[in-house]
């Protein structure tokens, strides 16, 4: 695997000849549109060197124990890491391990059933990285009535791909989340047996693998009424699975609005896998930020990983990013878009891409029709700072929001080094 930094003098032809890599494999692994570059960018070069994992030292390890667990060789650990001492290897540092062995995961990825079924052609393209399909998404009415989407086609494909469907449902109301139709439904046991009995019914009938909860901005008081919902779903579902998706934090919050509803403990003692939601740090109606910057995820898989069996966390990567006209004005939100879309754009126009080595991000700022615009979003070098989050916490996987976004640098990853569990 190698990361190409585009600087001043860079054309697709000289960096095809030093990696040996034909221009058209570099266009369509990294999205490219043309032959053009500019300063900054990151492109993903599919070479011939062996996978990767990435792992954390721990007391008692040697490169020659290390080789012995990971399937590979003293001398190509010590040529992957220049920088770190063999003789002297020190608790706590994270190191590259070159090896055949791939890193075990499984993967969830958000498919939008809001617009209906235009993108199972991408599906079909990247099935063979994807584990989970979570049908975004059913809702429910204040009796507890679950209201359906028409998922008939993509269920069909999910199950001729080998990929386990799981059915989405969310506190929406007229199109947004509901903090009141959440709090009607959970605070009464009456109407939460009502909708668990209503899913497990839809799920069972439509031969779905089991439930994706997204549930957001419920009442912090709502908090156990919330855990009870959970374990009583998981009962109804039995061996189904029954998957979470639970807002980031680094301490409890209770009566934060946002995640004080969210017991993690409890929650992960519950539920089969919890999706930890490590995105939008940099929100769309906030001031413009890395949407995923590392230090951040650091601080949550700490916290999160010390209440939660690690084989049942995800961690939430992104798809996409936001491009924000500043100065901010109130209830204008940034444009969510793909990184795809947001790299060539910076192309197009001959716009620097910074990159900041505290957050792990890709960034740059441009002028339109005389406004200021500031673009936060992610590539393969911010992509596989994550992954090696995601491999020295030991973590089941990670969740991607969402399929629509098109991103090749990311599947390319993926394939080669990554072992996808279906």
């Amino acid at each position: 695997m190698a990361i190409h930094t585009i600087t001043a003098g860079d054309n697709l032809w000289r960096i095809s000849m030093t990696y040996r890599v034909p221009i058209p494999t570099i266009r369509a692994v990294n999205g490219l549109v043309s032959d053009r570059l500019v300063p900054g960018l990151n492109l993903y070069i599919p070479d011939q060197n062996l996978p990767e994992q990435y792992y954390q030292i721990k007391p008692g390890d040697t490169y020659w124990k290390l080789s012995q667990q990971f399937n590979t060789s003293t001398q190509a650990i010590i040529e992957a890491n220049p920088n770190t001492n063999p003789n002297t290897l020190q608790v706590g540092v994270r190191i590259r391990i070159p090896s055949r062995e791939k890193y075990r995961m499984q993967s969830l990825v958000f498919f939008d059933a809001l617009a209906g079924t235009p993108y199972l052609d991408t599906l079909n393209t990247i099935a063979g990285s994807i584990t989970y399909l979570a049908i975004f998404t059913y809702s429910f009415t204040r009796d507890g009535t679950v209201i359906g989407v028409d998922d008939a086609q993509v269920l069909q494909r999910a199950k001729e791909l080998n990929i386990k469907p799981l059915l989405v449902i969310s506190n929406y109301e007229a199109n947004m989340f509901s903090p009141d139709l959440a709090n009607d439904v959970l605070q009464s046991p009456d109407k939460r047996k009502v909708l668990v009995q209503n899913l497990v019914r839809i799920v069972k009938a439509k031969g779905y693998a089991g439930v994706s909860i997204d549930f957001e901005f419920v009442p912090p008081e709502r908090r156990n009424d919330f855990t009870a919902f959970l374990r009583e779903l998981k009962v109804g579902l039995g061996n189904l699975v029954l998957q979470l998706n639970a807002h980031a934090k680094s301490s409890d919050m209770p009566t934060n609005r946002l995640v004080g509803f969210l017991d993690y403990k409890e929650a992960g003692k519950i539920v089969d896998i919890i999706s930890i939601m490590t995105i939008d740090y940099g929100y769309a109606i906030g001031p413009p930020d890395p949407i995923t910057p590392v230090w951040w995820i650091e601080q949550v898989l700490m916290y999160a990983t010390g209440l939660i069996e690690r084989r049942k966390i995800m961690m939430a990567m992104s798809l996409y990013g936001y491009d924000w006209t500043v100065p901010i004005q109130a209830g204008v939100g940034a444009a969510m878009l793909p990184v795809q879309t947001l790299q060539n754009r910076a192309i197009d126009s001959w716009i620097p891409i910074q990159y900041d080595e505290k957050s792990q991000a890709p960034h740059y700022r441009y002028q339109l029709l005389n406004k200021d615009h500031i673009v936060w979003y992610e590539d393969i070098k911010s992509m596989i700072a994550k992954y090696k989050q995601m491999e020295v916490y030991s973590l089941l996987g990670a969740t991607y929001w969402r399929l629509r976004f098109p991103f090749p640098q990311n599947w390319a990853y993926v394939e080669k080094n990554l072992l996808v569990i279906k």
